[in-house]
C-alpha cells in the first residue's frame, strides 16, 4: 500500500522541480543529443526502438513499455570562446573587435527530466514527459560589443517542454503515436544596445530582463518490427509556433518571434545475434525556417542613415541607402544565419546479462553556422558537429533499472571575417577587404543519471 502512494508523491515532487529550473544543453545546433540517459548513451540513435523513447523519443514506442516512471539529472559541462584577429581599423562607420581570446562564463547546469507511461486496455497507452532544452547561451565577462551599458555580454535561452502522447498498436508488430507538445521558454539578452541604430525598436533590443513565451506543436511516430531482426522507425515533429519575446521585439525578426523549428527523424534497427543489436538513424533540424534563427546577417550591413543618392552601395565609406537594408526586429531582419541541421547516427547496445547491459554511440552532423555569419554567432557559437556516446544500464528488483551516459562532444570551431571592418591601407584605395578574423570554439561533456521505477 505504501508503494502505491509513493510512487505519484515522487512523481509529481519531481515535477515541480523541473517546472523551476533553467534548462541548457547545446548539441545539435541547440537541441539535445538525446533525451534520458539511454536514448543518450546510444548518441540519440535509437529511433525504431521502444524502450529509448519514453523521454522525448519516438511516440510510437510507448504503447509497448509497461507502466513506469522515470526520473533523470544530468551534469552538463559547456565550453565556448571566441578569438579576433587582427587589430580593428579605426575608420568610420566600422565596428572592430578587441582582439584576443574571451571565454564564456557558467560552465555546470544540473537539467532534470522526469516521465510517465500508463496503458489504456492492451493496445494503448497514456504518457507524460517534462524535460528541458536550450543552448543559446554565453556569458561573457566583458563588453564584447563595446555596450556601456552592461559589465558583460551575454544571451540565455531556456526552453520547458511537456509532451502528451496516445500511442496505440495496428497490430503485434506496428504501432503509430501522437504527441501534443506544450512549449515554455524564456530568454534574456544583454550587452548588444551599441545595435540600437540598427534596430526597428531600440528600446527592445537589450538588458529588459526576462522574457517569456509559449507554444504549441505536434509529432507523430511511427514503429514497425518488420522482421525478427529488424525494425523500423519514422518520427517528424511540426514547428512550434511560439508567442513573441515582446521585450526583445528590436532584436528578434517578426517583432520578436522565437519559433521552435520543425524536425524529422528516421532510423533502423537490427539484432545481430541474441546479445547485440546496431542502430542506424539520421535527422534533420529546419533552423533556416525559422526567420530569427535562420536570416543573415548581411541585409543589416548599411542603415537607412546613409543617404548620399548615387553613391557606391558596396561602399561602406560612402553614406549610401542600402535597397536591401531590414532593421533588426523587422519582417525579415538579420538573425544569426544557421543553415539546417543533418545528423547521422550509428550505435550498439550489448546485453551482457540478465542484470547489465552496455551501448555506445557515434553522432556527427554539419555546423550550422557558416563562416560569413560568425560576428552575432559569438552570442550563440552551436558549432558542435561530432559526438562520442557511452551507456549501462542496471536492472534492480521489482523492475527498477539504474541507467548512466556519458556524451563528450568533440571540439569543434568555425572562422570567418567581421564584416563590420576594414583593412585600412585597401580601404584608402577603394578596396574594401575585412580586416578582423572571428573564431568561434566550443566542445562539451554531459553525464546523466537516471532512474526507472
Amino acid at each position: 500500500m505504501k508503494s502505491k502512494i509513493l510512487r505519484p508523491n515522487v512523481f509529481l515532487i519531481a515535477l515541480l522541480v523541473g517546472l523551476n529550473v533553467s534548462y541548457l544543453c547545446a548539441t545539435e545546433g541547440y537541441f539535445s543529443l538525446g533525451y534520458g540517459a539511454r536514448h543518450k548513451g546510444v548518441a540519440g540513435a535509437g529511433i525504431s526502438l521502444y524502450h529509448f523513447s519514453l523521454a522525448n523519443g519516438n511516440p510510437a514506442g510507448h504503447v509497448h513499455l509497461k507502466k513506469q516512471f522515470e526520473v533523470g539529472l544530468s551534469f552538463f559541462n559547456p565550453n565556448r570562446e571566441f578569438t579576433v584577429t587582427g587589430n580593428p581599423s579605426g575608420l568610420p562607420n566600422t565596428f572592430g573587435l578587441t582582439p584576443g581570446t574571451t571565454t564564456s562564463d557558467t560552465k555546470l547546469f544540473l537539467i532534470p527530466r522526469l516521465a510517465g507511461n500508463w496503458h489504456i486496455g492492451d493496445n494503448s497507452a497514456f504518457s507524460v514527459s517534462i524535460f528541458g532544452n536550450g543552448g543559446m547561451n554565453t556569458n561573457y565577462p566583458t563588453q564584447v560589443f563595446y555596450d556601456q551599458g552592461s559589465s558583460s555580454t551575454g544571451v540565455n535561452l531556456a526552453q520547458l517542454f511537456a509532451n502528451l502522447t496516445y500511442s496505440m498498436k495496428l497490430s503485434d508488430n506496428h504501432s503509430v503515436g501522437v504527441t501534443a507538445v506544450l512549449a515554455f521558454q524564456q530568454f534574456e539578452m544583454k550587452g548588444v544596445s551599441t545595435f540600437a541604430p540598427f534596430s526597428s525598436d531600440a528600446t527592445k533590443l537589450s538588458g529588459n530582463g526576462v522574457s517569456s513565451a509559449t507554444g504549441f506543436g505536434f509529432k507523430l511516430g511511427y514503429m514497425g518490427q518488420l522482421s525478427d531482426a529488424f525494425s523500423l522507425g519514422l518520427m517528424y515533429q511540426s514547428k512550434v509556433n511560439m508567442g513573441a519575446f515582446e521585450e526583445y521585439a528590436g532584436l528578434f525578426a517578426e517583432q520578436g518571434d522565437f519559433d521552435v523549428p520543425a524536425s524529422w527523424t528516421a532510423g533502423i534497427a537490427y539484432k545481430l545475434s541474441d546479445k547485440l543489436t546496431g542502430m542506424i538513424d539520421v535527422k534533420q533540424i529546419f533552423y533556416s525556417k525559422v526567420n530569427s534563427v535562420g536570416n543573415p546577417i548581411n541585409p543589416m550591413a548599411l542603415p537607412p542613415a546613409f543617404l548620399n543618392p548615387g553613391g557606391d552601395p558596396n561602399n561602406p565609406m560612402d553614406y549610401t541607402p542600402n535597397p536591401n537594408y531590414t532593421p533588426l526586429g523587422s519582417e525579415n531582419g538579420s538573425g544569426f544565419g544557421w543553415e539546417d541541421v543533418t545528423s547521422y547516427k550509428i550505435a550498439f547496445e550489448y546485453d551482457a546479462s540478465e542484470n547489465w547491459m552496455f551501448r555506445g554511440g557515434f553522432s556527427s552532423g554539419n555546423n550550422p553556422i557558416t563562416s560569413s555569419e560568425v560576428l552575432f554567432n559569438i552570442l550563440a557559437p552551436g558549432v558542435i558537429r561530432n559526438h562520442i556516446a557511452l551507456g549501462l544500464s542496471r536492472k534492480l528488483a521489482n523492475g527498477k533499472r539504474f541507467d548512466v551516459s556519458l556524451n563528450y562532444a568533440l571540439s569543434s570551431t568555425i572562422s570567418g571575417p567581421n564584416p563590420f571592418d576594414f583593412d585600412p591601407v585597401q580601404a584608402a584605395s577603394g578596396v574594401f577587404v575585412p580586416n578582423q578574423t572571428i573564431e568561434l570554439k566550443m566542445n562539451q561533456l554531459d553525464i546523466e543519471f537516471g532512474y526507472t521505477f
